[in-house]
């Protein structure tokens, strides 16, 4: 027993060590931020909330108390501590009761035939000495892999989060489209009114009609098809929200409201080692690694023998009422030392499948490193180019307005033909449309910047996912 418990400090296998990565000290791209920028992005806020709109507030709480990709995670990280729990409990000896009665017959040349009954009560304990850590071993798999969920389940929530606020930001940005196309309608009204009424006083021709009309419908066509659209984005708004699309709508921006209520927020990046403890998909996979080395000295224990302490005691006799007296007390001790002698090479091939899983495990880890950088350098050039790209679109809108304005007056007047005027339209409606869409990108890219980089969350949160999982368990 004493040596059982001074070769307990041993455990075989490699002790886990992070795997070392390369990483650069900043990133190549540098975002266009403005200090001008409502919104800030810091780690004690929800980062949804930098955006200024209430309505996307409340959908993303009701989507992570809903959304059912949420919940499987929350059950899947409960199934990993369960698991866990499990592999801790080998740590302590089993202990187990019993109670008996039987009834028997013997025959023997002397007694002859005997019927007789037996009773007994007691308990028994066995315990595996841990000599070569296979059980510690164990209990650091189970706990790396419970880590490990709890950083998916960061990941599922996060990931959740961002494709919502995508998908009502771009539904928002529809909004505005179609109420640029509902003003531009209006336009197109009044300029096929102004043909009409032209070629019924004889100063105009009939194909200057034809193409105010033209354009018209096709302005009305394109309105009608962005409804489509919107309808697309409120749907999967509704099942991330862990709702039948019939049972949610989302009132569309009108032309009273047709400001957009979301906002650019400014999101600091950091550097790219605060990757490693901001992003729960790094996290995940290291603790993964983690997992995998301890599976190392699990399968290298089983190379050396088990040493398993027994004991029981209890009372035994023939008679109920005398199964208590001393004479009828009964005990045992003992211990078995058992060892694998041939196993056709079983333990070197499960030590080989160890190795290979930890180095893939360690692999993956470092190639979601590389994704995640690839992230944000992709995103901080999109929002880069993206504000570029923008400053001179408004110039072009502001451009194309006033050529439209002037092309008007002068078919008026009638310096000049209407398909002047229709030209100038066209290009005036494409360069607002392209205005309106590189909003909706800009926005979009910053919610895939602020996933990219975590949104907040950091590995300190595994140890809070285990009450995120009971609030969860509660809710359903």
């Amino acid at each position: 027993m004493a040596t059982a418990l001074l070769l307990g400090g041993c455990a075989v296998g490699p002790d886990y060590v992070r795997p070392q990565l390369d990483l650069p000290t900043a990133y190549k791209e540098q975002g266009p931020w403005k200090n001008a920028e409502p919104g800030q992005i810091d780690s004690n806020q929800r980062w949804w909330e930098a955006y200024n709109d209430t309505v996307l507030n409340g959908l993303i709480e009701q989507a992570n108390q809903a959304n059912q990709n949420i919940r499987l995670a929350e059950a899947q990280y409960r199934q990993a501590q369960a698991t866990a729990a499990i592999a801790r409990a080998s740590l302590w000896p089993s202990i187990g009761a019993s109670a008996g009665a039987t009834r028997a017959q013997t025959n023997s040349p002397t007694a002859g035939s005997r019927l007789a009954d037996t009773y007994s009560v007691g308990l028994n304990a066995s315990w595996e000495a841990d000599i070569w850590g296979r059980v510690r071993r164990s209990v650091e798999n189970g706990d790396a892999a419970s880590q490990a969920s709890a950083a998916s389940l960061g990941a599922a929530r996060l990931s959740i989060q961002a494709t919502l606020a995508q998908n009502y930001l771009q539904l928002r940005v529809t909004d505005l489209q179609k109420d640029l196309y509902a003003r531009t309608v209006a336009a197109y009204t009044r300029s096929f009114q102004l043909t009409q009424h032209q070629y019924d006083a004889g100063v105009a021709l009939r194909s200057d009609v034809a193409q105010a009309e033209t354009q018209l419908r096709s302005a009305q066509a394109q309105l009608i098809d962005l409804d489509a659209t919107r309808n697309q984005l409120e749907h999967a708004i509704a099942i991330l929200l862990g709702k039948a699309p019939a049972a949610f709508s989302l009132a569309p921006l009108t032309t009273d409201s047709a400001a957009l209520q979301a906002s650019m927020p400014a999101i600091p990046t950091g550097l790219p080692s605060d990757l490693l403890e901001r992003r729960p998909d790094i996290a995940n996979a290291e603790r993964l690694a983690a997992a995998a080395n301890a599976n190392i000295g699990v399968a290298r224990a089983a190379y050396f023998p088990t040493l398993t302490l027994n004991a029981s005691g209890g009372y035994s006799g023939v008679s109920f009422s005398q199964l208590f007296d001393t004479p009828s007390r009964v005990w045992s001790l003992g211990s078995t030392l058992a060892a694998v002698l041939f196993d056709g090479g079983a333990r070197s091939a499960r030590n080989d499948q160890a190795t290979a899983a930890f180095d893939g495990a360690v692999a993956t880890y470092k190639q979601t490193v590389l994704g995640g950088l690839q992230e944000v350098e992709d995103n901080l050039s999109t929002l880069r180019v993206l504000d570029q790209e923008s400053q001179v679109q408004d110039q072009a809108v502001k451009a194309a307005q006033l050529s439209e304005r002037l092309a008007l007056s002068q078919y008026q007047a009638g310096t000049t033909t209407y398909l002047s005027v229709v030209t100038t339209q066209a290009t005036s409606l494409t360069n607002q449309r392209t205005a309106v869409t590189l909003l909706g990108r800009q926005l979009v890219a910053s919610v895939a910047l602020i996933k990219a980089t975590g949104g907040g969350w950091t590995v300190a949160d595994i140890d809070k996912a285990a009450t995120s999982a009971a609030s969860g368990k509660a809710g359903q």
